[in-house]
């Protein structure tokens, strides 16, 4: 008989954990007041946390905390304490993303169990096998993943695999997504997204929702799910009410248990208070996954008249007091919520008074939640056990173990091009290395055997997409067979799995989508036996100069990927697009992956001697979004070399800061 998936619920306050419980959950995911990637939730304190594993453990539930941001050099002391909380009290696994949380748990506190969040990318059976060698116990998969991708991976790995089934949709591969790090500073992979993908987007045609997809619901897949042998179905929701963590709970569990439930169980959805439903890429459902309305809530109907607080409205639904009611105002992104005290009808219409609350005729009324169940909001928090800090002196040995040495006196200039054309315009001999970033069509054509290529094979690097699909793994693998075969066997990778496909006594390069904003990060990348690796994009200048290994790459041009995703986007020929602050972008698509990326540059040339001054030698300078140029390329690199700024271009968080 197949054994049933775990279900997993958030909780991202008190009432949502007992909801989740009460809902029937095998499991739940919350995060404490640090270091996850819901900063704007409730979250729990240390002291409420152990009460909680208790009635939990009571429950025989397991409890997993999220532990899914990036973490910088400086956090590392706060870090070493954290888990040292976590391993003595006592939790069943936590979730992470940065490759440094990773090493120092897998090299400090053996015990605790590892799961690969789904910031880290794991997205094809490469990256599940590599995960379990190297200790996870789960995975949690990619959105974007379809149903026959999914069998493909559990089929080809025995790790654990936990697949999300409910709750809203980023537009960008999760841990992929630059773009509220590049609008302020806030970034995703930080805890802190600001939702850039819910606004408005100008074409030259029109204004329109290009990138706010609808919520997820797989209820129609939970079967096929349980029959592939995913080993647990995860709900999205830590920001959500008791409410929402109960009725889904609820529907889920009622079709784990048995199939024929489906019907009830989506009349339980229907008021989950979320957004339209699609069921994306595991129901082939992409044309339509994206909305036009980025209000949360069950519509109702509209305002049709207002007597000074008394707001009078249609409603499909009948109108009890206790209903919280979310008003989104026309033409704007503004939201008003009225919590209804008494209601009256009027000639039809419901009558309740909202108060000191602004609310606009024609405005769309939605039901934001019912507060028809109840669940306990405090915990005893006594009379349990202060679990201490590290001590000093082993924090002390913890933090000298991670710390390295810089070995890289010289300066070494990389390029990274996306077309054949620029080959045609770059003098090699000026450059330490050149990172081939192409297409499969492109790489398809490409011939390693061309005299110039021969010529220059120790400085050219063949760049391995961030996304590899099942169905294109054999694809890379026979490119790098290729590429090695004759005599090029420089490659630079976008994920760690994907050394698995590189031959021994080749060099490896990770880019920067291998994340390291901490010394026991770049110490990870070392002891996988990859010597130099490259810093992130959306770093600041006091991250950067805090790290003790500086050998690393620094980009120092390029035009960031804000958006990184599977998803097309419905703006027809457009590749034109401007925000809502007028920032220009440019879409770009190649091997079915859409990018979205700033019209101006990103450049810190002016802080070249800076750099060199605090011990960074090696610099990177992309123009893969860029028209092929050799006068460009020349201009670049002087610019570089005499430490001069260049113009436009923005400096990004280098020197504002990344929160």
């Amino acid at each position: 008989m197949q054994n049933k998936p775990e279900l997993l619920l958030p909780a991202g306050n008190i009432e949502s954990f007992y909801a989740a419980l009460e809902g029937g959950a095998d499991a739940i995911y919350m995060g404490l007041k640090q270091f996850n990637a819901r900063g704007r939730a409730r979250n729990f304190t240390n002291t409420q946390l152990i009460p909680l594993l208790k009635v939990a453990k009571t429950k025989n539930v397991r409890v997993y905390i999220t532990l899914n941001t990036v973490i910088k050099n400086q956090e590392i002391p706060a870090l070493l304490d954290y888990l040292h909380f976590l391993n003595v009290s006592g939790v069943d696994g936590i979730i992470i993303q940065d490759w440094g949380v990773y090493y120092i748990a897998k090299r400090f506190f053996p015990k605790l169990k590892l799961h690969a969040s789904t910031q880290l990318g794991i997205h094809n059976s490469l990256g599940a096998n590599f995960s379990e060698g190297i200790g996870f116990e789960r995975v949690v998969l990619a959105r974007e993943l379809t149903l026959s991708e999914l069998k493909s991976i559990s089929q080809k790995s025995s790790v654990q695999t936990e697949v999300f089934i409910h709750g809203a949709l980023c537009y960008s591969f999760s841990g992929m997504c630059l773009y509220s790090s590049y609008a302020g500073g806030r970034g995703a992979n930080r805890g802190l997204c600001t939702q850039p993908c819910r606004r408005v987007y100008t074409t030259p045609k029109k204004e329109k929702y290009l990138f706010n997809l609808k919520d997820n619901q797989a209820i129609d897949y939970i079967d096929e799910l349980t029959k592939i042998g995913v080993s647990s179905l995860k709900i999205e929701g830590r920001m959500k009410s008791g409410e929402y963590t109960y009725r889904v709970a609820k529907a889920y569990r009622l079709t784990l248990d048995d199939a024929e439930n489906i019907p009830t169980a989506k009349k339980l959805l229907d008021l989950d208070f979320g957004r339209e439903k699609t069921s994306y890429f595991l129901g082939k459902d992409v044309q339509s996954a994206v909305s036009n309305r980025t209000v949360a809530g069950v519509l109702l109907g509209r305002v049709k008249q207002i007597k000074g607080s008394h707001i009078l409205f249609s409603s499909k639904m009948k109108i009890e007091p206790g209903f919280r009611l979310r008003f989104h105002i026309p033409n704007t992104e503004k939201q008003e919520t009225v919590k209804v005290r008494w209601v009256e009808m009027e000639n039809g219409l419901y009558s309740v008074d909202a108060g000191e609350k602004i609310i606009k005729p024609h405005s769309e009324v939605y039901l934001s939640g019912i507060n028809d169940i109840k669940f306990p909001s405090k915990i005893d928090e006594t009379n349990f056990k202060k679990i201490g800090q590290l001590s000093y002196g082993i924090k002390k040995r913890f933090l000298a173990e991670i710390e390295s040495k810089s070995t890289q006196q010289k300066e070494e200039i990389y390029f990274r091009i996306n077309s054949l054309e620029w080959l045609r315009k770059i003098n090699l001999n000026e450059l330490d290395g050149l990172f081939l970033s192409f297409s499969k069509i492109i790489w398809s054509r490409f011939n390693p055997n061309v005299p110039f290529i021969q010529k220059f094979r120790n400085k050219i690097y063949v760049e391995l997409p961030k996304f590899i699909p099942e169905d294109s793994i054999i694809f890379y693998s026979d490119l790098i067979a290729k590429m090695a075969n004759n005599g090029i066997r420089n490659f630079v990778i976008s994920h760690l799995s994907q050394k698995q496909l590189i031959p021994k006594n080749c060099r490896i390069v990770t880019n920067e989508n291998v994340y390291v904003f901490n010394d026991a990060a770049s110490k990870c990348i070392n002891s996988e036996g990859i010597k130099i690796f490259s810093y992130p994009q959306e770093i600041d200048f006091e991250t950067l100069f805090s790290l003790s290994n500086r050998d690393g790459i620094v980009p120092v041009y390029f035009h960031p990927e804000l958006f990184h995703s599977r998803m097309p986007i419905a703006a027809g020929d457009d590749n034109d697009l401007k925000d809502d602050t007028n920032i220009k972008l440019a879409r770009h698509r190649r091997n079915g992956i859409t990018s979205i990326v700033p019209d101006t540059p990103v450049a810190i040339f002016q802080s070249k001697n800076k750099l060199k001054n605090n011990g960074f030698y090696r610099f990177l300078i992309d123009v893969s979004y860029e028209s092929p140029s050799k006068n460009r390329m020349k201009t670049l690199k002087s610019r570089l070399l005499r430490s001069e700024q260049i113009q436009p271009s923005t400096t990004f968080n280098f020197a504002k800061g990344l929160k």
